[in-house]
C-alpha cells in the first residue's frame, strides 16, 4: 500500500510540474501581451487624452472658421456701409450744389446787371431744360467762315438741330458776347446770322482774345442757368467734332460726379514778354522753367454738371490767368475731381474721331 501511494504521488508531482510549465508560459504571454493592466490603463488614458486634444483642436478650428466667416461678413458690411456713405455724400453734394445754383440763378435773373444772359437780356422764369450735353462753340465776330464750315460739316442745321436736341439731348450753340460799342455793326451782323440759323447763345461779355477766361466763366454760368445737363463742353470754332464719338465717350463717365475731361498737358510757364501764351503771373509757379499743373488744352474739353455748377456759383471769385485753359484747370485744384486724359481730344486726332 505504501509503494502504490508513493508511485501515485510521484506521478502526480511529475504531471503537475509538466503542466505548470506551459501554464506559466501561457500566463506570462497573456499577462505581458494581452492583459497588462498597467499598460492598458496608460493606453486608455493616452487615447482619451489624445481624443480630448483632437477635440479641442477641432473645436478651436471650428471657432476660427466661424470667426473668419464672421470677419468676412463684417468686412462685407463695412464695405457696403462705406459705399453707401460715399453715394450719399455725392448725392448730398450734388443737391447742395443744385440748390446753390438755383439760388444763384434766381438772384442773377432778378439783378439788372446779370453777369451772363442768354439770347435775351434777362433770364426767363421757365424751368431749365434737361439735356445730356451742352456744347458751346467759342467763336468771334470775324469767324463767319469758320462757323459756316462747321454748319456745312458736323453741326446740324434747322430741324436737324432741333431734332438732335429733343431726341438725343445734345444742345449745340455758337457762344459769343458783344462788342465794346453798343449796337455796333458787329453786333447787328451776329443778330442777322442768329435770325437765319438760330444757333447762337449770346453772353453778356465784351469780346476780346485776352478775355477768354472771363468768357469761359460766363458761358458755363449761362449754360447752367438755361440747361440742366450731365455735361458741358467747350470747343473752338476751328475744331471738327464727331458727335457720335463724343457722346459715347461722355456716356462712359456719366455716373461719375465730378469729371474734367480733355487732352491733358503740362506746358512750360512762359515768363518772357512779347511771346505767345506769355504768363504775367509766372512768379506764382515757382522758378523759371517750371511747368503748369496738369490741365486740358483749350481746343475742346468737357466738365460734368457738378463742376459747371461750381463755376456758376463761385464765378465772382474764381481767378483768371492769361490763358483760358490754365484758368479752368486752376479752378479745380483742391477739389475732388477726376481728371480724364482723353487722347481723342488732342490736336491732330484723325478724322472720324473727336
Amino acid at each position: 500500500m505504501k509503494h502504490r501511494n508513493s508511485s501515485s504521488e510521484k506521478i502526480s508531482v511529475k504531471w503537475i510540474f509538466v503542466l505548470c510549465i506551459p501554464s506559466f508560459a501561457l500566463g506570462m504571454l497573456f499577462t505581458t501581451r494581452i492583459w497588462d493592466p498597467s499598460m492598458s490603463d496608460k493606453q486608455v488614458a493616452s487615447k482619451q487624452h489624445l481624443q480630448q486634444e483632437l477635440k479641442v483642436v477641432s473645436d478651436d478650428c471650428n471657432k476660427k472658421q466661424q470667426m473668419l466667416g464672421q470677419d468676412k461678413d463684417i468686412m462685407g458690411e463695412v464695405y457696403k456701409t462705406h459705399a453707401a456713405i460715399h453715394t450719399l455724400d455725392n448725392t448730398i453734394s450734388s443737391l447742395q450744389m443744385e440748390l446753390a445754383a438755383t439760388r444763384n440763378s434766381q438772384k442773377t435773373g432778378s439783378s439788372e446787371h446779370s453777369p451772363a444772359t442768354s439770347n435775351s437780356s434777362t433770364h426767363d422764369s421757365s424751368p431749365k431744360k434737361k439735356a445730356f450735353v451742352v456744347i458751346g462753340i467759342n467763336t468771334a465776330f470775324s469767324s463767319r467762315k469758320r462757323r459756316d464750315s462747321l454748319r456745312a460739316t458736323w453741326m446740324p442745321q434747322g430741324e436737324d438741330l432741333v431734332r438732335i436736341e429733343k431726341e438725343k439731348g445734345i444742345v449745340i450753340r455758337f457762344m459769343i458776347g458783344h462788342s465794346a460799342t453798343s449796337n455796333s455793326i458787329l453786333d447787328r451782323a451776329i443778330d442777322a446770322e442768329e435770325a437765319q440759323h438760330n444757333d447762337f447763345i449770346r453772353l453778356e461779355h465784351v469780346e476780346g482774345y485776352h478775355e477768354l477766361s472771363a468768357k469761359t466763366k460766363i458761358f458755363f454760368t449761362t449754360a447752367v442757368a438755361k440747361w440742366d445737363a450731365d455735361f458741358y463742353v467747350k470747343v473752338d470754332d476751328d475744331v471738327h467734332v464727331n458727335l457720335g464719338m463724343l457722346a459715347a465717350t461722355l456716356a462712359r463717365h456719366r455716373s461719375k460726379p465730378r469729371v474734367y475731361m480733355g487732352c491733358m498737358k503740362s506746358g512750360p510757364v512762359l515768363s518772357q514778354k512779347n511771346v505767345k501764351y506769355h504768363e504775367p503771373e509766372y512768379w506764382k509757379f515757382g522758378e523759371d522753367g517750371n511747368k503748369y499743373f496738369r490741365h486740358a488744352t483749350g481746343q475742346i474739353y468737357a466738365i460734368s454738371k457738378d463742376l459747371a455748377t461750381y463755376i456758376s456759383i463761385n464765378h465772382p471769385i474764381l481767378h483768371k490767368y492769361a490763358n483760358e485753359d490754365v484758368s479752368l484747370g486752376s479752378w479745380f485744384i483742391g477739389l475732388e475731381v477726376e481728371h480724364i486724359d482723353e487722347r481723342n481730344m488732342c490736336c491732330g486726332t484723325p478724322p472720324g474721331m473727336i
